[in-house]
């Protein structure tokens, strides 16, 4: 359903491939792919299932259009805003991110053939989940993480998280960064002045540890490729895209 996923330990070759496990998903990660015939399928640890209006989806403006919420809820307003921010990004052909955390949630959707290596602290592994055009990746707030695009063309993705831009000190914190925040306490556990929630309590040298394994499994396998099938596909979607162009 969701493509491939593959498990490792850090600083190790891939030690197994096959079809996705929802269960194998570190927890609070979600995928959701967006389908040819308008439906919407979501994934985590567990299991898998359609969006429906019984219990995801709520009523949009009119009878029959449905919404679903990703960052913010219903109620959001000038009194209760959401301080969410939305992109687009452009990465480039065959290339990752550095290893990193975001203090804010973030959702990105993948418009090409990405990779996302997530740290799993509950089983202390490295596990990559390779997207398709149409799927669209939940992580939570502080979870290491690489990004990278497995395709020779750009990548164009949409990127929606909350409280943090990306100039902001906590938008993006790498492996360097976590060492210089755990350097100024005892405890390895010290956060900029005025941080909230799971920033807070976040444990600097554990975090710092995590994006290097991350690191590691990146240097080993690199940013991934894609498969036969992915290029035959990335053919098909370009002729439709002739296709509904202008005639």
């Amino acid at each position: 359903m969701f493509g491939d996923v593959q498990e490792g330990v850090p600083g190790a070759a891939a030690t197994a491939k096959g079809p996705i496990s929802t269960s194998e998903l570190p927890g609070g990660v979600r995928l959701y792919r967006l389908l040819p015939d308008g439906s919407i399928v979501l994934a985590d640890r567990d299991g898998a299932r359609d969006l429906g209006p019984e219990r995801d989806l709520l009523r949009f403006i009119d009878d029959g259009q449905f919404a679903h919420y990703l960052v913010g809820d219903a109620a959001t307003s000038p009194e209760r805003p959401s301080n969410a921010t939305v992109k687009l990004g452009v990465v480039g052909p065959r290339s990752a991110f550095t290893p990193h955390a975001h203090g804010g949630e973030h959702f990105v959707l993948s418009l090409g053939y990405a990779s996302c290596g997530l740290y799993d602290a509950d089983r202390d592994r490295v596990t990559e989940v390779p997207l398709t055009p149409g799927e669209l990746i939940r992580i939570p707030e502080m979870m290491p993480h690489s990004f990278a695009n497995r395709d020779t063309s750009p990548l164009t993705i949409l990127a929606a998280n909350t409280g943090y831009g990306i100039d902001h000190e906590d938008y993006a914190i790498t492996a360097p960064e976590a060492d210089r925040r755990a350097a100024g306490a005892a405890d390895g556990t010290v956060a900029p002045p005025g941080s909230t929630g799971t920033l807070a309590r976040t444990d600097y040298l554990a975090l710092a540890a995590a994006l290097r394994d991350i690191e590691r499994v990146q240097r080993l396998r690199g940013p991934g490729v894609t498969t036969v099938r992915e290029r035959l596909a990335a053919r098909l979607r370009r002729l439709a895209h002739r296709l509904e162009g202008p005639a």
